[in-house]
């Protein structure tokens, strides 16, 4: 990687308006009754973040396309100015799409691919987690517009250091330790 790249780790999440219910409380011996409405709408939110200095980038689509992908590609492109780019992401459908890939080459992106079904590896991926355990479990929200936007809140309100550490950037075992490149000096 070009000493004047910058690496950026890429992933997205969808939120559901009906939340993933994790807890509820019922009488001993009785299972809860839920009652849902049959329609789920859904946000998908793109986000990347920066190991080196935390910036980030938040992105909200209706759906995962590659459209949509393109679309962020535009944004992260707009953020750095001319500066390589150097993308890291798994291999998503919207992501392994031609024109995303080609999109990508004339941005002067360079996508850098996870193993595939190794989400483990992805810190964004870690970073959704705890996004959905603070803002989407056991919450209603009264439109799914409303969830995205305190997702994006809770997000862009995390101090460098809170999203490094929930991202496992800051753990001395995070496997991107182990490249020899070292990002955080």
């Amino acid at each position: 990687m070009p000493a004047s790249a910058v690496l950026v780790i890429e992933d997205e999440t969808t939120l559901h308006l009906l939340p993933p219910l994790r807890a509820a409380w019922a009488p001993k011996g009785q299972q809860t009754q839920v009652l849902i409405s049959g329609r789920n709408a859904k946000r998908v939110i793109f986000g990347a973040v920066n190991p080196r200095t935390d910036h980030r980038i938040i992105f909200c689509s209706q759906r995962p396309t590659q459209e949509d992908f393109r679309a962020f590609l535009w944004e992260v492109r707009r953020r750095y100015g001319k500066r390589p780019v150097w993308l890291l992401l798994d291999k998503g459908p919207s992501h392994t799409a031609c024109k995303s890939q080609q999109l990508a080459a004339d941005l002067d992106i360079t996508l850098i691919w996870l193993p595939t079904q190794c989400s483990e590896l992805n810190p964004v991926d870690h970073l959704w987690r705890f996004l959905k355990n603070k803002a989407a479990a056991n919450r209603q929200f009264a439109t799914i517009d409303d969830l995205a936007f305190y997702a994006i809140q809770w997000i862009t309100q995390l101090s460098a250091r809170q999203t490094l550490r929930l991202a496992g950037l800051l753990s001395p075992k995070s496997w991107l330790k182990f490249l020899g490149t070292n990002f955080w000096t």
